[in-house]
Parts: C-alpha cells; sequence; structure tokens
C-alpha cells in the first residue's frame, strides 16, 4: 500500500494546499489539476501517475493543527471529511510531534 504525507506546515492557503496536493498525489501530467475539493476528491481515487484508480492509499496528514489554525475553518473541515469518506483512502489524522 502506498502511503502519501501530508504535512501542515508546508502550506498556509487554500491555493497552496492545492499544489501541494496536486505536487504529492500526481506525477509527470501535463497539465494542472482542477483547484477544487471535486478535483481533490478525483486526485485521491487516482489515476494521476502516483498510484492507480481506486487502488487503496494511506494519507497521513501531519502537523494537522498547523492546518487548522491557517486554513478556511470549512475548507480545512472539507478536506477532512473527503479524506475519511474517499472510499480507497485510509486516513490517519496526526498533531505537532507525531
Amino acid at each position: 500500500m502506498r502511503v502519501f504525507v501530508i504535512n501542515g506546515n508546508k502550506f498556509s492557503t487554500k491555493r497552496r494546499y492545492y499544489k501541494y496536493a496536486e505536487d504529492l498525489f500526481t506525477y509527470e501530467l501535463s497539465w494542472e489539476t482542477g483547484r477544487n475539493l471535486s478535483a481533490f476528491t478525483d486526485i485521491l481515487r487516482g489515476g494521476f501517475g502516483q498510484h492507480d484508480c481506486d487502488e487503496q492509499i494511506k494519507v497521513i496528514w501531519t502537523n494537522m493543527e498547523k492546518s487548522r489554525e491557517r486554513l478556511p475553518s470549512n475548507f480545512y473541515n472539507a478536506l477532512v471529511e473527503i479524506l475519511e469518506n474517499t472510499e480507497n483512502v485510509i486516513f490517519e489524522k496526526r498533531e505537532f510531534g507525531q
């Protein structure tokens, strides 16, 4: 199973989050992915170079408190909900120092 780590220290805005997620979950695309929650869900499902479509993956989000502080709460909550509810994703939350 492939493991992807989202580091909450690496972004501070929605725009930067989407770029970070694209860099993390895709590989060698000749185009940018969408910058919205629907596109993020599609990226998690796979088929964009890092993992196959519907392949089981584990996503670990470290330094979540930093993300919670920096991102708009509705956006942060939507990201967490997507990660918790996407069928092929095993989601693990980690706070500072974990």
